[in-house]
This record gives structure tokens, C-alpha cells and sequence, in this order.
């Protein structure tokens, strides 16, 4: 379970925003997604590598 304190004086946003950010970080959302439909690991492995290559060639032409 997530908790956050509200300040005194803070408003409700920051706090949203702040409870969204703890939210994200803790993967609860990524990890419900992935196990919607399960994926054999060499699909999973497959993706990480065509996702690598991707910010590879991004990373050249910037560099260029």
C-alpha cells in the first residue's frame, strides 16, 4: 500500500502528483499489463534486443 502525507499548505495536485510518481516507480502497472497474456521468454528476450538496436541508431544519428 502506497502512502503519502499531505503537507500542511500543499496542495491536493502535488500530492496527486507525487502519489503517481511513488505509483510508477513501485511497477504494479507494468507488472499487471505483463501478466495480461503471457510471453515465452525468447519473444521477451527478442523485444529487449530490437528495442536496444533502436536506441543504438537513435543515439548514432544524434551523435552525427
Amino acid at each position: 500500500m502506497i502512502i503519502i502525507n499531505v503537507k500542511d499548505g500543499e496542495s491536493l495536485d502535488k500530492a496527486l502528483k507525487r502519489f503517481k510518481k511513488k505509483f510508477e516507480k513501485t511497477g504494479v502497472l507494468r507488472e499487471l499489463r505483463s501478466r495480461q497474456a503471457f510471453e515465452k521468454k525468447s519473444i521477451t528476450r527478442r523485444h529487449v534486443i530490437k528495442h536496444a538496436i533502436y536506441k543504438q541508431n537513435m543515439n548514432l544519428e544524434t551523435a552525427v
